[in-house]
């Protein structure tokens, strides 16, 4: 029987105590075996995060003590841009699920390869409990196997993380004592960065 994997991709610039919630969400509506957190080594559809070893070191610390949650650093080691379908294909004969948000969704079709990737994993997509989950009309021809995961409400955003401590915040609350402890050690997001 394959393993059944939830791919769980992004920045995380910095991870937050949200992404474990819809991690853990994964793992109990999904059945997971385990959860895989990858972070862009090269997002080529962002630009100005933070240094790779940091943002792996951050994601490291957060997931540290859930046994079904790994680092997965093949985006950060890999050469050139980051792109999921490469990283799908290095799990391939494992039963992938590639968790994303609504947002995500909704411009899948601007991600590289995204046809092959759609038909490679089953997409399961983070939705508040009054939101439809609803792919645009290129996704939608591909018809691609969708999961619904339902998150409670929750207003963490890295971005906002960022802000509140470049204004001094202290932001244990939203990243835990440990991401918040190595941002303070690296002066990471700080107007003096």
């Amino acid at each position: 029987m394959a393993l059944k994997t939830g791919l769980f991709g992004g920045t995380f610039d910095p991870p937050h105590l949200a992404h474990v919630a819809l991690a853990r969400i994964a793992l109990e509506q999904l059945g997971l075996d385990r959860v895989l957190w990858v972070p862009a080594g090269r997002p080529w559809q962002k630009q100005g995060e933070s240094p790779a070893e940091h943002r792996r070191a951050m994601v490291e610390l957060l997931i540290a003590g859930e046994s079904r949650f790994a680092l997965d650093a093949s985006e950060i080691e890999r050469a050139g841009p980051s792109y999921t379908i490469d990283t799908v294909r290095e799990h391939a004969g494992e039963d992938l699920f590639l968790i994303i948000g609504q947002d995500q969704l909704a411009r899948l079709d601007t991600w590289h390869e995204w046809q092959e990737l759609c038909r490679s994993v089953t997409l399961a997509v983070a939705a508040r409990a009054d939101q439809v989950v609803q792919t645009n009309d290129s996704v939608r021809q591909i018809h691609p196997r969708i999961a619904r995961l339902d998150l409670p409400p929750m207003n963490h955003s890295s971005t906002f993380i960022r802000a509140m401590v470049a204004r001094g915040e202290d932001p244990s609350p939203l990243v835990g004592t440990a991401v918040a402890g190595y941002i303070a050690q690296h002066r990471l997001y700080s107007e003096k960065q």
